[in-house]
């Protein structure tokens, strides 16, 4: 047999430290989604820090709060300085916030209408030591602009997301894990980019926290039996002033 054809077979259970394709990574640096079973699908078993977390959604702002108020709420417990926000679609409602563990004054937003000052604020926010987060909505992005934002991000390894339409799924996107959230009464998370293996279904979870669940069914319960129920457009999403109520 030449050497040419000759195959080299290793035990890779001798090297913890090579990643293998079917595998998801491991090593970096991550913070719990509080979601069991969305953070045995993430690299890490959470959500990565230094690096740009891509989340697409068709209606831009519905249901992120419940997808990452419990990593924001752990974050600011580990660190001192703010959640930086840019150009949020909705306004944050401080007591629905505080009852879930994050802190209003813990909040920085930031409004820019031009997508050049939207880029600026969020790579400005990056590169600063304090800030603890940064969550970005910036639909008009290029895959130049990110790539920017994915670099700022690696020098104090901070959690940052990017927000964007779902139209961008077929785009390229230099960013390490990217996901496709939908539904109403049920996230669904489509897992598009991880390093990994591809995972074909969906992670299904609660549009709504147990507490904020457990009011709006109170809420249900005191309607008139004759009332029409609310259009999926309008029902109440994580900052819905109900969250508040003691």
């Amino acid at each position: 047999m030449s050497p040419v054809s000759r195959v080299c077979r290793l035990d890779l259970s001798a090297f913890p430290d090579v990643w293998r394709v079917e595998d998801l990574a491991r090593g970096k640096a991550t913070v719990s989604s509080g979601a069991p079973v969305l953070d045995a699908q993430l690299p890490g078993g959470g959500w990565p820090t230094g690096v740009m977390v891509e989340v697409l959604q068709r209606s831009p702002g519905r249901h992120v709060w419940q997808l990452l108020l419990p990593a924001l709420a752990r974050t600011i417990q580990e660190k001192d300085g703010p959640i930086v926000l840019i150009a949020a679609p909705w306004r944050p409602f401080g007591p629905s916030l505080t009852a879930q563990g994050v802190r209003p004054e813990r909040l920085l937003c930031i409004q820019a209408d031009q997508r050049a000052a939207r880029l600026w604020a969020a790579e400005q926010a990056l590169r600063c030591a304090q800030v603890a987060a940064v969550l970005a909505w910036l639909p008009e992005a290029r895959n130049e602009d990110l790539r920017r934002l994915h670099l700022a991000a690696q020098q104090h390894d901070r959690l940052l997301f990017v927000f964007r339409n779902a139209g961008s799924r077929h785009e390229a996107s230099p960013a390490a894990l990217r996901l496709l959230v939908e539904g109403i009464d049920q996230l669904e998370v489509r897992i598009l980019k991880r390093k990994g293996p591809p995972l074909l279904l969906p992670v299904q979870l609660p549009a709504t926290s147990r507490r904020m669940a457990a009011l709006l069914q109170a809420r249900r319960s005191l309607r008139p039996m004759s009332r029409e129920p609310l259009p999926a457009s309008e029902r109440s999403h994580v900052l819905d002033r109900t969250a508040a109520i003691p």
